[in-house]
């Protein structure tokens, strides 16, 4: 016995003065002769301290040092209302708002008399069966729950509101809720991280998911759900070895049953140019789904070689349209507003129409873009929407064009004010990687995904439980339905297809409350 407690004191003072003694002695004989680094010449000991803290210090801002509020790009606020509906299926709050009521603003008009819920346009068969999590008990380091196995309420819009992309297509596409994911790519994120999504989008049903620019896998395709199949200016997917526009390829696309559209990718809100993959990412796999060379980054042209301005465009779109026979849409991220209005005007005078335009705000997200880009080039999606909406409008093209919107649209009030400013639906990215288990870490980029989600490396990938992490996205997407049709009820509408800018006010620094007169109530 003796012995190994003096074997127990040896080990802890080795770890406690021997070990640290080494280091610290390396640490300023090594340091003290190196070049790079200024501190570390001058104060070897205190310069590793001043390191140690600098490198943690995003992780204690987040969960230590910053305002429920305040973080950037998403408040802890903001991953508790994604995190909690999607892993116990509540929304629920207690003693009031934490909004800054004093802070400028969009507020939705509740009306005196609100419609009742049996008044209200919701399909609510069949149920999902899902699953949920119950807290028996909270402890200061732990937490005590259960897993529970829950029938839920779909919230579909009936068969009057349902909303028809590409009604002139020989296959329109018929959407039964207004919230879908918005375009996360194989390769981007991991095979787990897509599949989870597949399936729990699958599950709930009256949604999309949207393939991003890096083609159709069998991961997206495992979850049964409608697919929107974007084109990217890298035309992944449907592309030739050489990098040439393939319509075989796109032919053989169409022919898949979940493939509902297809949307032509000029930007994207957070980097206005193609997209980015580092070569770390781009296994055997993604490279013979994308017909690139693997282990090579990939870089997206900065726009299509296929057309160089909107008539050329629109004859692009009225091909695939014609070669699918499936809705074309294409994505865009709006900076000039005269571009918008040629844009508009071009549809008007050639009555070739896209079936529907993805408008991202510039607070949109992504895998991988530079700074400048992110930060300053883009409208955020609160501008752009009613610019689109007018242009549409001026020319007398609206009713043939459902406008998608996404841009940190994540909570059903914040989708009610983008479809009251002239949405017709709207897309989710980074919520749905939250709800499989994103924790903001911010290296999508590199392939170190701590949680395994943004990755293609296997080892990560295996902290990415997709049975899990599938309910917990079709509690979310299903609870957001429900958040909607109850702010719907408080503005007196039937159903949030309803919405129109009448049933939105803007409060600006001054105290002030504006009607918004940004466009007319048609939609």
């Amino acid at each position: 016995m003796s012995e190994i407690v003096s074997l127990l004191l040896l080990i802890i003072i080795f770890f406690l003065l021997i070990l640290p003694g080494f280091f610290m002695l390396y640490s300023y004989f090594v340091d003290r002769n190196q070049k790079r680094h200024s501190v570390l010449k001058n104060y070897p000991l205190v310069g590793r301290i001043r390191y140690f803290f600098e490198s943690i210090g995003p992780e204690l801002r987040q969960y230590l040092f910053t305002e429920d509020n305040d973080g950037k790009p998403f408040s802890r606020k903001d991953y508790q209302n994604i995190v909690l509906p999607a892993k116990y299926k509540h929304r629920l709050v207690g003693f009031g708002s934490q909004r800054d009521y004093d802070a400028p603003g969009y507020y939705i008009k509740n009306a005196m008399f609100p419609k009742l819920e049996e008044e209200l346009a919701i399909e609510q068969q069949p149920h999902i069966e899902s699953y949920a999590y119950n807290i028996e008990k909270e402890y200061l380091f732990s937490r005590k729950e259960y897993r529970k196995k829950k029938e839920i309420d779909p919230y579909y819009l009936n068969d009057e509101y349902t909303v028809v992309i590409g009604e002139r297509c020989k296959n329109p596409f018929h959407v039964k809720g207004l919230i879908g994911m918005s375009g996360m790519s194989y390769g981007a994120l991991g095979s787990h991280a897509i599949t989870a999504l597949s399936k729990g989008l699958g599950r709930a049903g009256g949604t999309w998911m949207n393939t991003g620019e890096g083609g159709v896998s069998d991961y997206h395709l495992s979850g049964n759900v409608d697919l929107i199949m974007q084109i990217g200016p890298g035309l992944f997917g449907v592309r030739t070895k050489d990098g040439e526009f393939s319509w075989e390829e796109l032919k053989r696309k169409s022919e898949i049953e979940q493939v509902k559209a297809f949307e032509i990718k000029l930007a994207q809100g957070a980097k206005t140019r193609g997209g980015h993959v580092e070569a770390e990412k781009v296994t055997p796999e993604i490279a013979k789904i994308r017909n690139i060379e693997p282990y090579q980054t990939v870089d997206s042209p900065n726009r299509f070689k296929e057309f160089s301005d909107p008539y050329t465009m629109l004859d692009f779109i009225d091909q695939i349209r014609e070669v699918s026979g499936k809705p074309v849409g294409v994505k865009i991220v709006i900076g000039q507003q005269r571009d918008v209005e040629d844009f508009a005007i071009a549809m008007k005078e050639t009555g070739k129409i896209p079936d529907f335009i993805s408008v991202d705000g510039g607070e949109g997200g992504t895998g991988a873009t530079y700074q400048e880009l992110a930060d300053s080039v883009g409208l955020p999606i609160k501008s752009a929407i009613p610019i689109l909406n007018q242009a549409l409008i001026d020319q007398g093209v609206r009713d043939q064009v459902k406008i998608i919107a996404s841009g940190k649209l994540f909570t059903p009030d914040r989708i009610a004010i983008a479809l009251a400013l002239g949405a017709d639906l709207v897309q989710v990215a980074r919520a749905f990687m939250i709800t499989v288990g994103c924790i903001m870490a911010q290296v999508c980029h590199t392939n170190h995904c701590p949680v395994g989600v943004a990755t293609t490396d296997d080892k990560l990938q295996k902290a990415l439980d997709i049975e899990e992490k599938s309910y917990r996205v079709t509690n979310y997407v299903v609870s957001v339905r429900e958040g909607l049709f109850n702010i719907a009820a408080a503005a007196g509408l039937e159903s949030p297809t309803e919405f129109k800018d009448e049933h939105v006010s803007y409060k600006d620094l001054y105290d002030v409350i504006y009607e918004n007169h940004l466009m007319t109530n048609e939609k």
